[in-house]
């Protein structure tokens, strides 16, 4: 098996990249969305205290 023949994926390479694509978006997005949610969590609650 060549590497091109990896890449191509027996004609399903457009199906299986996208896939793999999407899902990584997702993954990043589970990881990054949370971790800017809390951080505007915490500079409102201190600008409400002051």
């Amino acid at each position: 098996m060549s590497i091109q023949e990896f890449f191509a994926m027996g004609g399903y390479a457009l199906y299986v990249w996208t896939s793999y694509g999407l899902t990584l978006i997702v993954l990043l997005a589970n990881i990054i969305i949370p971790v800017v949610q809390r951080k505007q969590f915490f500079r409102q609650s201190l600008k409400q205290k002051r």
